[in-house]
């Protein structure tokens, strides 16, 4: 009769015992992971593409840090837009459906894909 008394005590224990050891067993693992996902960052290239429209200009800054242009680019872009009257008559203060916007000045966007 005692050992029927004692039998789900020994049950709680064994299962504590077991649920402690398999929690220590996966920690391992995921640490072995980490390490392993940073020594692939680091074999790997560093890819990034930027842009420069209208006259700007910041690519020797990258080309200093130790970036390499592996493509560049460019396209025609509209750097500012003006209003002006749709018809002689219109008061583009007071109607505001009278109003078109248009092109003001036309620049050149480049886009430079850089790789490290």
């Amino acid at each position: 009769m005692k050992i029927i008394k004692e039998f789900p005590l020994v049950i709680l224990i064994a299962i504590f015992l077991i649920s402690c050891r398999t929690s220590t067993n996966k920690e391992y693992p995921i640490n072995n992971m980490e390490k392993i996902i940073d020594d692939k960052s680091n074999l790997e290239k560093k890819r990034m593409e930027i842009k420069f429209s209208c006259g700007e200009e910041g690519i020797s800054e990258y080309l200093d840090d130790g970036w390499n242009i592996l493509k560049e680019d460019s396209q025609e872009k509209i750097c500012t837009w003006k209003s002006v009257p749709a018809t002689k008559d219109c008061n583009m203060e007071k109607d505001k459906g009278c109003k078109i916007t248009k092109p003001d000045k036309i620049g050149e966007e480049k886009i430079y894909l850089l790789e490290k």
